[in-house]
C-alpha cells in the first residue's frame, strides 16, 4: 500500500515537472538559445519593435482609433472602414523604406538611423493627435498615417535584420518568426487588455499621448543596435545600387517559386473582406445589440491576442515542419467556417441557445485570430526564404507590401459593401447579409493554394547559386556585427 502511494506521488511529481518544463523551462531554454546564437541587441530590437511598437501599440491604437473616429470625428462605419485602410498605406510602400535601408546608409549605418527616424516620426505624430483640440479630420488622418509610417519604417528595418539572420542561421528561420509573432501577440494581449480601461479613463487622445512616449523606445533600439559601419556612397553609386536592386528583384520574380506565392498572398488577402468597423459599431451602439462598454471591447480583443499566441505555439510545436501548402489549406478551410460565427451573433441565435453575447464573441475572437496566425506564419517563413543577396530588407518588405495591398483592397471593399447595403451608425438591418457575403468570399483562396510551393521550411526554394551568395554575405556581415559588439564591450 505504501509502495503504491509512493509510486503515485512520484508520478504526480513527474507530471508537475513535465508541466513546469513545458510552460517555463523549455521556453526559457529556447530564448537563451536564440540569444546565444544571435546577438542580444537583435533580440532586444525584436522585442521592442514587435512586442512594444507593433504589439502593445496595436492593442492600444486599434481601440483608441475606433472610438476616436466614432466619437470624436463622428464618421459612419463605412467611412471608418475606408479610413482604417488609408492609415495602412505606409505599409504598402514598405519596399521604399526597405530599399533605403539596404542601399542608402546614413552616417555609415544602414539600420540604426532608420530606427531613430521612425521613433521620432511616430512620437511627433502621436503628440499632435493627443494635444491638439478639435483637430480637423484631414489633419487627424494625416497624423495617423504619419504615425503608421513610423511603425512601418521600424518594422521593415527589423525585418531586414530578421531576414539576414534567417540566411546566416537557416535552421532558426521558423524560430525567429515564432519569436517575432510571439512578441507581437504578447504585446497585443497586454495592449488590448489595458486599452478599454485606458480609453475610459483618459479618452482616445490620452492613449495617443501614451503611444507617443512608447515610440521613444524605437529610438533606443537605434542607439543600442550593434552594427558595423558601411561605406558611404556618392550619388552615382547610389543610383547604381538602385538599378542593381531593381534588376535583382526583377530576376528573382521571374522564378515561379517566387511570383506564385506572391500572387496567392495578394488574391487571398483581397477577397477576405474586412467588416470590423461595421461589427464594432453594431456591438457598441445597436439598439438590439450587446452594447459593450469600452472595458468590455478591450477585454474581448485581448482574447483575440491570446488566440493569436496560441496559434503561434501550435505552429511552433506541432506544425512548423509540415509543408507550407498543407498548413495554409487547412487554416483557410477552418477560417471559412469560423466566419459564420458573426452571423450567429448578429441574428441573436446565440441568445436563443442560451449563450451570452460576451462569451460567444470571446470565443469568436479567439478562434478567428488563432486560425489567422496559423495561416500567416508559414507564409512569413516562406517569404524569408525568397530574398536575393544584399536586398533582404527590400525584397522582404516587397513581399509584405503585396499582402498589405490585399488588406487595403479588402478594407476598402468592406467599406463599399457596408455602404452599398446601407449599414450606418444606427441602421444594421443588412449587417447579416454583409457577413454572409464576407464568409462566402473566403472560399476563393482555398482554390488558389496550388500557388504555394509544396515544400517544408527546411527545403531550399531558390537556386543553389543564389543561396550560396546569400549565405556567404550574411555570414560575413554577422561576424562583423559580433566583432563590433566585442570591441565596443571591451572599450
Amino acid at each position: 500500500m505504501e509502495y503504491e502511494n509512493d509510486s503515485r506521488r512520484n508520478q504526480q511529481d513527474k507530471n508537475k515537472e513535465g508541466v513546469l518544463d513545458l510552460l517555463l523551462k523549455r521556453p526559457l531554454r529556447w530564448l537563451r538559445m536564440l540569444i546565444e546564437e544571435l546577438h542580444w541587441s537583435f533580440f532586444f530590437g525584436v522585442i521592442i519593435v514587435y512586442g512594444v511598437s507593433q504589439g502593445l501599440g496595436k492593442g492600444l491604437s486599434k481601440v483608441s482609433t475606433q472610438y476616436y473616429l466614432k466619437d470624436e470625428q463622428m464618421v459612419q462605419p463605412s467611412q471608418a472602414q475606408v479610413y482604417v485602410g488609408l492609415i495602412q498605406i505606409p505599409w504598402i510602400i514598405k519596399p521604399v523604406w526597405g530599399l533605403l535601408t539596404d542601399v542608402v546608409p546614413i552616417l555609415g549605418y544602414r539600420r540604426r538611423p532608420y530606427f531613430i527616424f521612425a521613433g521620432v516620426l511616430a512620437m511627433v505624430a502621436m503628440m499632435v493627435l493627443s494635444l491638439h483640440k478639435n483637430l480637423h479630420l484631414a489633419l487627424a488622418l494625416s497624423s495617423l498615417v504619419a504615425a503608421s509610417a513610423g511603425v512601418a519604417i521600424a518594422d521593415v528595418t527589423i525585418d531586414a535584420c530578421v531576414t539576414q539572420c534567417s540566411i546566416s542561421h537557416p535552421s532558426l528561420a521558423a524560430d525567429m518568426q515564432s519569436l517575432c509573432g510571439m512578441s507581437s501577440s504578447i504585446g497585443s494581449l497586454v495592449g488590448f487588455s489595458l486599452s478599454g480601461v485606458l480609453v475610459h479613463w483618459f479618452g482616445a487622445k490620452g492613449v495617443y499621448g501614451l503611444l507617443g512616449m512608447t515610440s521613444g523606445l524605437i529610438v533606443v533600439v537605434g542607439l543600442l543596435l550593434k552594427e558595423s559601419p558601411s561605406r558611404s556612397l556618392d550619388r552615382k553609386h547610389v543610383n547604381e545600387k538602385f538599378l542593381d536592386a531593381g534588376s535583382a528583384i526583377w530576376k528573382t520574380f521571374q522564378y515561379g517559386e517566387v511570383w506564385r506565392p506572391c500572387l496567392f498572398m495578394l488574391l487571398s488577402a483581397s477577397v477576405s473582406l474586412h467588416i470590423h468597423e461595421g461589427m464594432f459599431y453594431w456591438y457598441t451602439g445597436a439598439k438590439d445589440g450587446p452594447n459593450f462598454s469600452k472595458e468590455a471591447v478591450g477585454s474581448i480583443m485581448s482574447f483575440g491576442a491570446i488566440g493569436s499566441l496560441v496559434g503561434i505555439l501550435l505552429y511552433q510545436n506541432f506544425l512548423k515542419n509540415f509543408p507550407f501548402r498543407n498548413v495554409v489549406f487547412w487554416a483557410l478551410s477552418i477560417s471559412v467556417l469560423s466566419g459564420f460565427l458573426d452571423l450567429i451573433l448578429v441574428l441573436r441565435i446565440n441568445l436563443k441557445l442560451g449563450v451570452p453575447d460576451y462569451f460567444f464573441i470571446v470565443v469568436d475572437e479567439f478562434v478567428s485570430h488563432m486560425i489567422s496566425r496559423i495561416k500567416w506564419l508559414p507564409l512569413l517563413v516562406l517569404s524569408s526564404k525568397l530574398c536575393p543577396a544584399g536586398m533582404e530588407g527590400t525584397f522582404f518588405a516587397l513581399l509584405m507590401s503585396i499582402e498589405h495591398v490585399g488588406h487595403l483592397v479588402s478594407s476598402w471593399g468592406g467599406g463599399v459593401l457596408l455602404h452599398a447595403l446601407k449599414v450606418t451608425r444606427t441602421q444594421f438591418d443588412n449587417l447579416w447579409l454583409v457577413i454572409v457575403i464576407r464568409s462566402l468570399l473566403r472560399v476563393i483562396p482555398i482554390g488558389l493554394v496550388f500557388l504555394i510551393p509544396n515544400v517544408d521550411p527546411n527545403s531550399t526554394i531558390l537556386p543553389a547559386e543564389m543561396l550560396m551568395n546569400r549565405r556567404n554575405e550574411a555570414v560575413i556581415e554577422t561576424k562583423k556585427i559580433e566583432m563590433t559588439a566585442l570591441i565596443s564591450n571591451e572599450a
